[in-house]
């Protein structure tokens, strides 16, 4: 037994080491988890970590509209069951939002993301663009979703980042009203999914079983004694793991709310960081918060001092009322404050990024 211990300690330690290396590779780095509150509030939280202005806005997407894949003539084709608001990167994609029946799905980079090979020809294209809209557009829980995705109805086409020669390597993570979680990677060109209530955490390298491992080993020693404190992803992953079960269950919604925006804030890149023995860490750009029961998404960008919220349940998503836009400005810092849901304006929907036909 003392062997083994050792063992695994010594596996822990190496594993530990790996994601320290790792860490210090990844050029973008976001963290996102779910908070599992009193009288069954959830709220999920994400961080956007980005080396430079991802060009955000917040859009209105409605339900009875018809996509396609985007990955050429032979592109999977869907009609959006749900509306949800989104927030876009490049206004060419769709990185994190929520729908109408309280499904949210967030992007996260991860460098070891290798996708299967796309012909052209037999299974139809989904652009990794609209990887998430995809989820948002057709689901209402994370359990129809998994049951939907693990029949692989697609396969993802990556591209360019805009303005740089690398492809895009994300994973997807999905939550809902019920707490439920699932996070989607492709490793080695296989799809791998995990789902289960108790993954609520996510950051970015290394791949999501080796996360789990390193999040034992935090718990071993426990949140209380130490935590590590450094901007890697594998540090932000034991902290926010620690924090979001130890902050309270509040009653009061708007106090969990605010509480689940204090862990977000403390797993985030301080703006404008550079260290230049670390030239690839991203500073945060802006933050989510989503309260699924409340249909409430809250934006919150590193440079305005104000956090504003839109409420789902205040919009009109039928196919009539069209598209909607909020402008947030260059590096998201026109201000808003409050209930923004109002200010949204009819705009022409973006075209997602992907091949051309």
């Amino acid at each position: 037994m003392v062997r083994g211990r050792h063992r695994t300690g010594k596996r822990l330690a190496a594993l530990l080491m790996a994601a320290t290396l790792l860490g210090q590779s990844a050029a973008e780095a976001c963290t996102r988890f779910v908070y599992l509150g009193a009288n069954g509030q959830v709220v999920t939280a994400r961080s956007m970590d980005w080396k430079s202005d991802v060009a955000t806005n917040l859009w209105i997407m409605p339900r009875g509209v018809e996509r396609s894949g985007e990955a050429g003539p032979n592109s999977i084709r869907w009609t959006a069951k749900y509306g949800s608001v989104i927030a876009s990167g490049y206004d060419i994609s769709t990185t994190d939002g929520l729908n109408e029946a309280g499904l949210s799905a967030n992007l996260l980079w991860l460098v070891e993301s290798e996708y299967p090979a796309f012909d052209g020809r037999s299974k139809p294209g989904l652009t990794i663009a609209a990887w998430a809209q995809y989820a948002l557009d057709n689901f209402a829980t994370v359990a129809e979703a998994v049951e939907a995705l693990r029949q692989e109805p697609f396969t993802i086409v990556t591209d360019a980042v805009p303005g740089e020669t690398r492809l895009a390597t994300l994973h997807l993570s999905l939550s809902d009203a019920t707490g439920d979680s699932a996070i989607v990677e492709y490793i080695g060109g296989k799809q791998v999914i995990h789902h289960d209530r108790k993954y609520q955490v996510m950051t970015n390298s290394p791949i999501f079983e080796e996360q789990l491992a390193l999040a034992a080993y935090w718990e071993q020693i426990g949140g209380t004694v130490m935590l590590p404190g450094t901007n890697r992803a594998s540090d932000r992953f034991a902290r926010a793991s620690f924090y979001v079960n130890a902050i309270p269950k509040f009653d009061d919604p708007n106090r969990a709310v605010a509480s689940v925006f204090s862990v977000i804030r403390n797993v985030s890149v301080p703006f404008g960081l550079n260290t230049p023995e670390e030239p690839n860490i991203s500073s945060t750009r802006w933050r989510t918060v989503a309260d699924h029961g409340r249909k409430l998404y809250f934006f919150e960008s590193a440079l305005t001092p104000n956090t504003f919220w839109v409420d789902l349940k205040k919009i009109d998503f039928a196919k009539a009322a069209g598209t909607r836009k909020l402008e947030l400005g260059p590096d998201q810092d026109h201000t808003y404050a409050g209930d923004a849901t109002e200010r949204f304006v009819p705009a022409k929907p973006f075209d997602f990024l992907g091949l051309k036909s």
